[in-house]
């Protein structure tokens, strides 16, 4: 081939010549003045063809530039400049042969611009001007087909239908379109069938296998040529890789790889506590092998619960509700695992759903006994008498042993230690007086204990309310002591007094005032209850006087009303004084002192003699 090519490049350039002629071109002098004629041009060329890649050993001929002005002695000069003057082209300048003397590649530049000249080699002066010609690089087939972007890659669907296109290539040919078939190119496909096939035009990759199935095969490796001369023998190919993935579809049921599984979990577990997870399997994968899971039925629906984890593919079995060994001690689940993503296309496939049976087992717990109560409460009177018993706590051992239980008081809920629980019985009793004013509540927790495992402990709490009873007598508010203006006249309010009672009666407080019995028939004070828990102090009389007497002692009886009847006695002293116009005290002499309820009446008449003796001594 190599050899043909140079002989036909040879014969093409001995055909090449310049073509047209050039009128000579005549000057003549005139005496007196040298005129120039325009004469017409002696030598015309268009321009040369040859072919590329010439491989000979000598240069290459292109063509001969000749002009009719040459004689043939050797008078004429051919130049030669332009594009590769020198470098690529050479000429005789005598002869005006013209050659390559290098390889000439239509690929790397298509076409030579030069320029041509005569010159007289005795005037050296042009004996024309210079002319352009053209040397066109002529095709052959020397470039194969290339894929500029390969390898390629390329993702389909598995089980796509026949015809699908997976991927377009065009593959480039350097050589000239426009001349001949060497830059027609016709794909074929080398490696990949029966899979795929191209489309031998457009070079487009499509499905020619249905069914393919990712979970059987997922990745194929094609080779694609791409053939000139429109394919025939002997022309030129390139070949390229396509990497052809198969993503993936659901066309998988999901299947559990048990009919039956067995779990177990301890009765004490809390609830939200995981009692263990299953997995239904699925050949897909991504969002085509995520899970719902779902308990559809048995009789363990309401005490666990499932939920999917979160790679969505496993499913969590949890406790809903407290479990309890002596109550029940196995349950069935009947659980179901679904796709969440069906893709409707495949329904011959299905279903997209798997059912299993969980068994599971509760394991029994020494559990620490258990009252029959979660809160005792209990109200009891103040007034109760010691060792009274007043309630009874009872407490159970939960397990099949049910074995004997011991009670207690948690002593640090009762540090005043006032009551006692029998240790058999849970009978719980007082130990000391019980004070509604002093503790209204008691709260103490009382611990159950197993006799076989005192680590077993149960506890519970006892809220004790201590009760009113009317024990206390009211009392005034304060140590009264009041004044009396020696200007005032009888019946003008000198003092109000008020009552204080420890106990809480259910109806409220009702005070009821009135002057002792000694004094019931004083005749400077008296006493008006108001019926409204007050009373006022009143004078009988006028006409007071410090020189007379300057302190009065008024003893005050007070009575609760409830039953048992609380009382007391309580005096208030009252002093003479002096005031202005307005009543506002100026001096008052004697001191006076209030005497507390509870004093006796022979305490009473001491103190009194007391302050005379004073008196007298002042």
């Amino acid at each position: 081939h190599k050899a043909g090519k140079g002989e036909s490049l040879a014969l093409l350039a001995l055909l090449s010549k310049a073509q047209g002629r050039m009128d000579r071109a005549k000057t003549e002098e005139e005496s007196g003045a040298g005129l120039l004629t325009r004469v017409k041009r002696g030598w015309v060329w268009n321009q040369f063809f040859v072919l590329e890649e010439y491989t000979g050993l000598e240069p290459l001929y292109i063509g001969k530039l000749h002009s009719d002005m040459d004689l043939g002695d050797g008078s004429i000069k051919y130049i030669l400049s332009g594009d590769g003057a020198g470098t690529t082209f050479t000429i005789d300048d005598s002869t005006g042969d013209i050659h390559a003397i290098k390889r000439l590649d239509r690929e790397v530049q298509a076409q030579y611009l030069l320029r041509a000249q005569a010159w007289n080699r005795q005037t050296d002066r042009p004996l024309e001007p210079e002319s352009e010609f053209i040397v066109k690089i002529q095709d052959i087939n020397d470039n194969e087909p290339k894929f500029l972007e390969g390898p390629y890659q390329a993702t389909i669907p598995e089980m796509s239908t026949i015809g699908t296109e997976v991927i377009r290539m065009t593959a480039t040919d350097a050589d000239d379109p426009t001349y001949g078939n060497s830059a027609r190119v016709v794909y074929s496909i080398l490696q990949g069938q029966p899979y795929f096939s191209v489309e031998p035009k457009t070079g487009v990759v499509q499905v020619s296998l249905a069914g393919m199935d990712r979970e059987v095969r997922e990745n194929y490796s094609v080779i694609i040529q791409a053939k000139d001369m429109g394919g025939q023998l002997g022309g030129l190919a390139g070949t390229t890789v396509v990497n052809i993935t198969l993503s993936d579809v659901n066309d998988n049921p999901p299947m559990f790889d048990q009919k039956l599984y067995q779990m177990s979990v301890p009765e004490s577990a809390p609830v939200s506590s995981v009692v263990g997870r299953i997995r239904a399997k699925d050949r897909d994968i991504g969002i085509n092998a995520e899970m719902r899971y779902s308990i559809i039925d048995g009789d363990g629906r309401d005490t666990f619960d499932i939920n999917t984890d979160p790679t969505n593919l496993f499913g969590i079995i949890t406790i809903k509700k407290p479990l309890n060994f002596e109550t029940k001690a196995s349950y069935t689940l009947k659980i179901e695992g679904a796709n969440t993503h069906v893709d409707h296309r495949f329904p011959d496939k299905g279903p997209f759903s798997h059912v299993t049976i969980v068994h599971v087992s509760i394991e029994d717990v020494d559990e620490p006994p258990e009252f029959s109560s979660a809160a005792y409460y209990i109200a009891v009177p103040e007034d109760t008498e010691i060792s009274t018993m007043f309630m009874t706590v009872s407490a159970r051992d939960p397990d099949a042993a049910n074995t004997s239980i011991r009670y207690s008081i948690e002593r640090n809920t009762d540090l005043g230690k006032y009551f006692y629980i029998d240790i058999t019985s849970g009978a719980l009793m007082t130990v000391l007086p019980l004070d509604r004013e002093e503790f209204s509540w008691h709260n103490i927790t009382v611990l159950a204990m197993e006799m076989n495992n005192p680590r077993m402990i149960g506890s519970v709490s006892v809220a004790v309310k201590i009760l009113d009873v009317n024990d206390n007598p009211p009392l005034l508010t304060q140590y009264f002591e009041s004044f009396v203006c020696e200007s005032a006249n009888a019946g003008q309010l000198i003092q109000t007094v008020t009552a204080v009672d420890a106990d809480d009666p259910l109806g409220g407080h009702h005070f009821y005032y009135s002057l002792a019995l000694e004094a019931a028939n004083n005749p400077n004070f008296t006493l008006r209850d108001n019926q409204d828990n007050t009373a006022w102090i009143l004078t009988r009389r006028g006409g007071w006087s410090q020189q007379d007497q300057s302190v009065y002692y008024l003893p005050i009886f007070i009575s609760d009303g409830e039953q048992p009847v609380q009382t007391s006695t309580s005096t208030l002293t009252i002093r003479v004084c002096s005031c202005d116009v307005e009543g506002n005290v100026m001096s008052c002499n004697a001191e006076a002192y209030h005497l507390p309820a509870s004093l006796s009446r022979g305490a009473l008449i001491a103190i009194l003699a007391c302050i005379f003796v004073l008196l007298g001594k002042s």
